[in-house]
């Protein structure tokens, strides 16, 4: 009876995500598969600190952006220029809303990444097939990284002075912009389908579990 409530648990929370289930646990024993998982974490853990290290360093430079460009303000109080004063302002103000709106993206983002990989790991406790999932999450991963050093590119040249951008660092930065762009694009995608791929993981792991179910049935039916 366990076995049919668990099942139908599952299937009645299959297509939302956000309440993906947990699955009936097995006890038999398998020290194979406990060391695979063990292993995965550990290497799991190594990458995190990796990428933890990495993004220091790039909000290190965003944040040597942003003292230039609360010191360019400051200085402004100094500037006899009214007008000119009030260009440079205006200047600022735009270099760090649009750097802001990106940094917001991003979080985004990552916040989706976050909670999709706790679900991977829930999953993957109980024997869930997440190989494909954890693809895409690491393509994910990828992308968000490369956009984020496109960011990065951009604080540091959009911090290099408070005067006017020239021709060539204004293609620069559009370009920068636009490569950063696509890769949020393609990372979120990526997510998408990693959500995907635990769904039908989810679905295979449920007929799985209903086969089983009905060979344990069909044997009782023999047994009585």
């Amino acid at each position: 009876m366990k076995k049919y409530l668990s099942l139908f648990a599952v299937l009645a929370i299959l297509f939302s995500f956000s309440a993906i289930p947990v699955l009936a646990e097995d006890n038999e024993d398998n020290a194979t598969r406990d060391a695979l998982q063990q292993k995965r974490e550990e290497v799991r853990k190594e990458m995190q600190t990796q990428r933890e290290e990495w993004r220091k360093g790039l909000e290190t430079r965003r944040e040597e952006a942003r003292t230039k460009m609360e010191a360019w303000r400051e200085g402004l109080k100094n500037e006899q220029d009214a007008l000119k004063a009030k260009a440079q302002e205006a200047r600022i103000s735009g270099r760090e809303m649009a750097l802001e709106r990106f940094d917001q993206v991003i979080e985004r983002v990552r916040a989706f990444k976050v909670r999709l990989d706790a679900k991977i790991t829930a999953l993957e406790a109980r024997e869930v097939d997440v190989a494909a999932a954890e693809e895409f999450s690491a393509l994910a991963e990828t992308k968000l990284a490369s956009a984020e050093e496109k960011i990065a590119e951009a604080n540091t040249l959009l911090a290099t002075s408070i005067e006017k951008l020239t021709l060539e660092d204004k293609t620069k930065l559009r370009t920068l912009a636009q490569e950063a762009q696509t890769l949020i694009k393609e990372a979120h995608q990526a997510l998408k389908d990693a959500v995907k791929a635990l769904k039908d993981a989810v679905k295979a792991k449920v007929e799985t579990l209903k086969e089983a179910a009905d060979d344990d049935e069909e044997e009782e039916n023999e047994e009585d």
